[in-house]
């Protein structure tokens, strides 16, 4: 199996800076609700999986990527989500919400970062499977 070309690893890229930026505007949004804390931080935990599956599925749509790449193309959109993340953490941690939102925020979306590249590995691990 071929690597990714230049505009698949671009794509993928923008897409996963572009997924960050919504996630950490939808914590600030959500965070004041109580979803980062005590029992419902489970329940946040939990519901990212499903919410991070049609991303990874538009993720492989738009890159055009083999089943097999899709891990590689989760890894380099991931990877620009966290530079983002690490960034905003320690410069524009208004970003997500106010201080008392910044850890519980990140730490969220390191998870749905770390979903996302679970969920991309498994749908190409199925292509190895055939």
């Amino acid at each position: 199996m071929a690597g990714m070309n230049g505009r698949q690893m671009l794509v993928a890229a923008i897409l996963g800076v572009i997924l960050w930026y919504v996630a950490a505007l939808l914590l600030a949004w959500l965070a004041p609700m109580g979803v980062l804390s005590g029992s419902a931080r489970v329940w946040t935990y939990l519901l990212i999986f499903p919410g991070t599956l049609p991303f990874v599925l538009l993720m492989w749509r738009a890159t055009g990527v083999a089943r097999g790449q899709l891990g590689l193309a989760m890894a380099i959109g991931t990877t620009a989500a966290m530079f983002c993340d690490g960034v905003a953490l320690a410069w524009f941690p208004g970003l997500y919400g106010g201080e008392a939102n910044v850890a519980a925020a990140g730490a969220a979306i390191l998870w749905g970062a770390a979903v996302g590249q679970v969920l991309g590995m498994a749908i190409a691990a199925g292509s190895a499977r055939k």
